[in-house]
């Protein structure tokens, strides 16, 4: 998998200030899916990164890069919790959480908007994009921003501006482990 497409995905966790990201790779022309995710995961777990294929087809996998400790610190909060749990989710654990987000992936007819929770995104807006889309938006980037849009545009740009830099280093030779921090593990939000 080529490092470029991992940091232009997935500069804001590699950076440690988001807690995944998700990104759609083509088949074609990689010799194994299995085999190029054991070796991002080689390079990145010592920085306290995990990548995981959420979802495979004939043509394409959908692959989740995500900080553990970042994951725990979201999916302990009250509101994320309750959504979860409203979706049918145990939440035993957050390894728990994440195999019930794939087999929604695998089983549902209708996407898991959940998934916005284990990308780091306000479980406020999360719980008001899965109950209607369309009313209410207040500014949107990365996600519909719901509440707080002063506060989601910060985020938006610093997400923007983390991608540009890592682009650009990467551009001047840095690796993709040498881009990707160990971060200190989180608190609720």
């Amino acid at each position: 998998m080529p490092e470029k497409y991992v940091i232009e995905h997935c500069s804001p966790t590699l950076a440690g200030i988001k807690t995944g990201n998700l990104f759609r790779i083509q088949l074609e022309g990689l010799s194994n899916i299995y085999d190029e995710i054991r070796e991002l995961n080689n390079i990145l777990l010592s920085k306290g990164l995990r990548t995981v294929p959420v979802q495979i087809t004939d043509k394409y996998a959908l692959v989740y890069i995500y900080r553990p400790d970042l994951l725990e610190r979201d999916l302990k909060c009250p509101e994320a919790l309750e959504i979860l749990h409203d979706k049918g989710y145990a939440c035993t654990s957050t390894m728990s959480c994440l195999v019930q987000l794939i087999r929604h992936l695998a089983e549902d007819n209708e996407f898991p908007h959940e998934i916005g929770l284990f990308l780091g995104y306000p479980p406020s807006d999360v719980k008001q994009f899965m109950a209607n889309p369309c009313q209410g938006v207040q500014c949107s980037g990365c996600w519909k921003a719901y509440s707080n849009p002063a506060e989601a545009e910060r985020t938006f740009n610093r997400y923007k501006k983390c991608t540009e830099v890592y682009r650009r280093l990467h551009k001047e030779g840095k690796s993709l482990s040498q881009l990707a921090v160990k971060t200190q593990k989180g608190r609720c939000r």
